[in-house]
Parts: C-alpha cells; structure tokens; sequence
C-alpha cells in the first residue's frame, strides 16, 4: 500500500511531464536552444522552469485515464505541434543568415570551402558559418531568447493543454513565413552579393581583353579579397537586416501563440 505521504505524486510528476512537452518541444525546434551543444539535461530544466508556471496559471486537468489514454495521446500531440510551431517561426527567421552565406560564399568562390555549424552540426559554407555566429550574438542581444520564454507562456492562455490546436489558417501562415527565408536572405546578401557580381563581370571584360591572362589565377585573389572588404563594409546593414528577420520570425511565433 502506498503511504498516504506519496498518494500524490505520481499525479504531479504526469503534470511536471505535461508542462516540459510543449517548451521543450519549441527549444528543439528553436534556435540556441536546439543546438546539438546544448545539454539536453539543460533543456529539460529549463523547459521545466517554463512550463510549470504557465501551466499553474491555467485550469489544466488529466484526462481519466492518464497521458496513456486516447485523450492524452491527443494532448500530448497538440502540446508536440505548438511548441514545434512556435520554435520552427523562430528558427526561419534565424536561417536567412545561412540563406545570405550560401550566396555570398558562392559569389565569392568560397563555396567549397565548409565549416562544422555548431548551432545545427551541418557542414556549412564559412560564410554562412561567419553569419551565423553574428545571428546567434544578435538574437542573444535583441533578447530573443527571453521574448521566445514569454511567447511560450502567453500560448498557453489562447491555446491552453487539450485545446492546443493550430488552425488551418496558423499552419497556412507558418508555410507563407517559410516562403519569405529565401526572400530575406537575398536581401540580406544583396549590397555584397551585388558587388561581387560587378567584380566577377570587370574579371569578365578583363579575360576578354586580354585572353592570354591566366583569369583564374587573377580573378579568384582579386574576389576574396573584394568579399572580405565588402563584408567589413556591409556589416551594419546586414546585421540590421539579420535582425529584422529575427524579430519577424519572434512577431510570427507571437502570432501563433494567439491562435
């Protein structure tokens, strides 16, 4: 027989695991938190320190028969897809960046020149590496990590455990945001991107004048050493529009949190 001191716990440790699905769920999902450096056991405490808060502000109940029941597996899988939803905004307004690396490092002739991205563990070009590690300081900044804890918890007022479903037209919209990652990236790529081109079409002209210059012998040299000036030079307006896309990536995922 179970003293009568433990009577209780087995319910409140099905509570604990509820109110860890849906933040843990968006830090997998999300930026700086979903990195493979990240210590899961971090994670959990965090997602933890999160979600019992949010979940005691809302009139939550266990279904009947517990989380293994039909209603729970229900609840489990709506908690699962909000808090996926709401990190992956996130996380595509993060990824213009490594959209703006591939097309600077490709303009550059860099792009056979790969890195470890430690927020992903891909193989990434070094451009991309180079922005990713200025999205990563700037979403720390902006304090996106904090505005990414406070969507999480206001989600739970407009979708609260057992009602956590998004619409038709939440998803609809979370696709069309998808959409504008690439959009982003170019703009954020486009004053180096740009001029890099202009640099590559004078290398044209040039192997055309003169056709016994070796062109890559000159041209590569002369592209690197152009994209390096270029990025010195645009980094306050590609860091400015990093930003942007970050904010509109937290605007969207404050958006879905309200259903």
């Amino acid at each position: 027989m179970m003293p009568a001191a433990f009577a209780g716990v087995e319910t409140q440790l099905w509570l604990w695991m509820v109110a860890m699905i849906r933040p843990g769920a968006a830090f997998l999902a999300a930026p700086v938190f979903g990195a493979p450096s990240v210590p899961v056991q971090l994670r959990l405490v965090v997602a933890l320190a999160i979600g019992i808060p949010a979940l005691a502000a809302t009139h939550f109940v266990l279904p009947q028969g517990g989380v293994v029941s039909f209603e729970g597996v229900l609840l489990v899988a709506g908690e699962i897809m909000t808090g996926l939803a709401l990190g992956f905004a996130v996380q595509i307004g993060f990824s213009s960046a490594l959209v703006a690396g591939e097309v600077i490092g490709n303009a550059m002739g860099l792009g056979f020149a790969g890195m470890m991205d430690p927020a992903s563990g891909a193989p990434t070009p070094a451009v991309s590496q180079f922005l990713s590690i200025i999205s990563i300081f700037l979403f720390l900044g902006i304090g996106g990590h904090l505005q990414l804890a406070a969507i999480i918890i206001e989600s739970y007022r407009a979708l609260p455990p057992g009602e956590a479903w998004l619409g038709a037209r939440s998803i609809q919209e979370l696709a069309l945001f998808g959409g504008e990652l690439f959009a982003a990236g170019l703009a954020i790529a486009l004053p180096v991107g740009f001029a890099l081109i202009l640099v590559q079409l004078v290398m044209a002209m040039l192997a055309r004048s003169a056709p016994s210059m070796n062109i890559f012998s000159v041209g590569l040299p002369a592209t690197l050493m152009a994209g390096l000036v270029l990025l010195a030079v645009a980094a306050p307006s590609m860091g400015d529009g990093i930003t942007a896309s970050i904010q509109r990536g937290l605007a969207t995922a404050r958006h879905l949190a309200l259903g």
